[in-house]
């Protein structure tokens, strides 16, 4: 294998595992932010236990995402020197805004939501559970924008510099506002903040599923799945909506890739058809055992039945994306996100009547439900990412003018060899399998335990509450024994 398929195969790794987290982090919190709104609304103790036994899960996988999230930026340097000094100009303003926007406001926050139980009081704790839901998701806008502008650029001019001798193109920006909100970036913004909305009320309303079929923890159980529940029906609504406007914008912006995903290789004067399942053969560009729906894919794309969807014969041979594997992905999250979809809808339809718990074979769909979200999750991203090669950066036409763009194989560093990367690649694989069992078994650990009963919680209070008095009154102490040194040397 060369340098350039290692060091991408690398980067995929360590940003696909990366990826198991953040989605989670922002999805639990939404669903812990509700649970707080409904015990301060309510004062049900039912309410509170459910929210501190959130926020234990939610810290071990916010814990889980920084170590993960650490390795990557060290490996723009490592491996992507080029392109790091290519789009340095853009990716700094961008991840310094989620450093100081995002990343401060929702640590800074996250030791009282952790902590501050029973130290602060309830309106404050729901401020700053708040505060770090409201964190996690304004670090996903500053992500999405740096990637957004790799798929769609705009704001900026190439700067020439010499280096050694060597002229190389550094992309500057021009127009902050435009480079924020470049063509892509709401609507994948959009669709990457739902899809975690989705993880988090599949993983609460699963766990609540599992504690209801085995019959523990009834009352907590019951609660969740009615947060959980509807929300993972609407959220789940509200990104298949976006996914189509997204869908619709490809067709504007990048049309290779739109082509890729549908495996559309060859143009036509008449509408065309939108493939369900198949398996595409780039060489021989035909697609076997395909299912189409006639006209479909026109009528998404265009909103008519009669405008031709551009194929990939009208790109050029070596600007072409891979075709397998952004088919297939993107075909496997349309069909994981309408399964969810079906199957929220019924387990809200059951929930209402009052019978869910009368159906285990749909309370076992709700407990794996988890699995479907984050592979769709996955599969999204790899769709996006495989289907821009091989750009690294894309080309763009900024005011009629054609600006542009990076490939991949520009982007690497010029001194790193393949054995090194690939050694690397061995020793991530070890490491993050580690750290995938350790976030397992504590996951396991916590959910086995379950949530607080009320008593216990009474009984935590009481010891926080004599702790607090301890410290007072050692305070108080050292502060009279300070005084009378005083006014014995006095």
């Amino acid at each position: 294998m060369d340098v350039e398929l290692l060091s991408r195969l690398q980067f995929a790794g360590t940003i696909m595992f990366h990826y198991l987290f953040p989605p989670l982090s922002i999805g639990l919190g939404l669903q812990l932010f509700l649970c707080e709104i409904a015990y301060n609304w309510t004062k049900n103790p039912v309410w509170e236990s459910a929210a501190r036994f959130w926020t234990r899960i939610f810290a071990v996988n916010f814990a889980m995402g920084v170590a993960s999230g650490i390795v990557m930026e060290f490996e723009f340097g490592t491996n992507w020197a080029a392109y790091s000094r290519f789009v340095g100009d853009v990716f700094g303003s961008a991840l310094a805004a989620e450093g100081i926007f995002a990343f401060f406001l929702e640590s800074g926050f996250l030791a009282v939501l952790v902590f501050g139980w029973d130290r602060v009081g309830p309106k404050f704790h729901l401020f700053s559970t708040a505060m770090v839901f409201f964190g996690s998701v304004f670090s996903a806008v500053w992500i999405v924008v740096a990637n957004s502008w790799q798929q769609t650029p705009a704001g900026y001019k190439i700067v020439w510099q010499t280096i050694q001798d060597k002229q190389v193109p550094r992309a500057e920006v021009t127009d902050f506002w435009a480079m924020l909100f470049n063509p892509s970036s709401v609507d994948r913004l959009t669709h990457t903040v739902l899809g975690a909305f989705v993880l988090g009320a599949f993983f609460v309303a699963s766990v609540s599923a599992y504690y209801l079929l085995k019959n523990r923890h009834l009352d907590f159980a019951k609660k969740c799945l009615a947060i959980s529940l509807p929300s993972a029906l609407l959220f789940s609504t509200l990104s298949a909506i976006s996914g189509h406007g997204s869908a619709q914008k490809l067709a504007v912006t990048q049309p290779a890739k739109l082509a890729a995903i549908e495996a559309h290789f060859h143009s036509a004067d008449q509408p065309t058809g939108l493939t369900l399942f198949g398996w595409p053969d780039a060489e021989s560009e035909t697609v076997h055992f395909d299912i189409k729906i006639p006209y479909l894919l026109t009528f998404m794309v265009h909103n008519d039945l009669s405008t031709p969807v551009a194929g990939l014969d009208q790109i050029p041979l070596n600007d072409r994306p891979p075709v397998w594997i952004p088919f297939q992905m993107f075909h496997l999250m349309v069909g994981l996100g309408t399964a969810m979809i079906g199957l929220s809808f019924l387990a809200v339809f059951f929930q209402i009547r009052g019978s869910l718990a009368n159906y285990p074979w749909l309370l076992w769909g709700i407990i794996f439900s988890p699995v479907a979200a984050m592979i769709a999750n996955q599969a999204g991203w790899i769709t996006a990412e495989v289907g821009r090669q091989p750009w690294i950066v894309y080309p763009s036409v900024q005011n009629g003018v054609a600006m542009m763009g990076l490939r991949t194989s520009e982007g690497l560093s010029e001194s790193v060899v393949a054995s090194q990367v690939a050694s690397s690649i061995a020793m991530f694989a070890v490491i993050y399998s580690l750290l995938f069992a350790v976030w397992i078994f504590v996951l396991n650990a916590k959910i086995k335990h379950g949530p607080d009963s009320v008593e216990e919680m009474e009984q935590l209070k009481k010891e926080h509450r004599d702790e607090s008095m301890r410290e007072a009154i050692s305070d108080s102490g050292r502060s009279y024994g300070g005084s009378m040194l005083e006014d014995t040397g006095k």
